[in-house]
């Protein structure tokens, strides 16, 4: 019995050991092992290892896509020397263990503080050189790969690497978008004023010709009348002057009839003149055969 008792001790020790020294990495995942708080071993691979019990331990990292968020935009500073507002996000993942521990003691928030400031510094210096239709619309999509570039080039001493930089939003201040709404504003004024004006100038013009040509056809249109009324008298003496020659007397005859009627328009018309005058000459004829 007490071979037994020694052999289940035995046992229960060995597999207390073997229990203790194993240890898995997942594939999402790397692992350092620490032999007295230093670097001896740095697994990539997923799968099951064995480690010195109370002499290593293990520290995990994540290996997967990390996303880093600011929770307000960032203020910069354009060429023009106005402010804009700009929200972005970093991808980044961890491509060195070792180094990366090292570098910030394996910390996730000093690395992404460290991450912000290079891409921050980044933005400032690539802002700077433009202007703000330039990084709203313009050279946005250059500017993300500038500072990708540039921000994993420098990340990858810290055993890390930049796999993405995304401008979200680039937005103009509160004071800079009445001041840009304040242009434009005066700018359309100034062309609508400028329309009128030009419309003004053709209406005058449009005006003064319009009275020219009126000018012109009313003084046609006397000569033609003018023309064509001298033309009538014209033709008028032609054929009184045809019936005189014709017959003198009642020539004399209707003019006096003429004379006649155009004397005694009204009733109230009084004339005193001899009865013997040639002017009634006529009217004395009229009862003789």
């Amino acid at each position: 019995m007490r071979n037994i008792g020694s052999l289940l001790i035995g046992v229960f020790i060995l597999l207390v050991v073997i229990t203790s020294s194993a240890y898995t990495v997942d594939q999402r995942e790397y692992a350092l092992v620490f032999r007295l708080g230093e670097i001896v071993s740095v697994k990539k691979e997923p799968g099951i290892y064995f480690k010195m019990p109370m002499v290593e331990n293990i520290r995990y990292y994540d290996k997967r896509i990390l996303t880093l968020n600011w929770e307000e935009p960032d203020r910069f500073i354009t060429s023009e020397k106005k402010n804009v507002l700009v929200d972005s996000f970093i991808k980044w993942r961890i491509i060195d263990p070792a180094r990366y521990y090292v570098s910030v003691r394996g910390d996730e928030v000093q690395a992404e503080r460290r991450i912000s400031q290079m891409v921050n510094d980044g933005l400032r210096a690539e802002f700077g050189k433009r202007t703000i239709h330039d990084v709203v619309s313009g050279e946005r999509a250059e500017i993300m790969d500038i500072l990708r570039e540039r921000a994993d080039k420098e990340s990858r001493q810290m055993g890390i690497q930049i796999l993405d930089v995304r401008l979200r939003r680039v937005d103009l201040t509160k004071e800079v978008s009445e001041s840009v709404y304040q242009r434009m504003e005066a700018e359309r004024k100034s062309v609508a004023n400028e329309l009128r004006s030009q419309g003004a100038a053709a209406a005058e013009k449009i005006r003064a010709d319009a009275d020219k040509q009126r000018e012109v056809i009313i003084a046609e249109a006397y000569r033609d009348a003018q023309k064509v009324k001298g033309e009538g008298d014209a033709k008028a003496a032609e054929v009184y002057a045809q019936a005189y020659g014709k017959n003198p007397e009642f020539y004399a005859f209707y003019r006096s009839q003429e004379a006649y009627k155009n004397s005694f328009k009204s009733k109230s018309d009084v004339m005193v003149i001899d009865q013997n005058s040639d002017f009634f000459k006529y009217m004395r004829n009229t009862g003789k055969k």
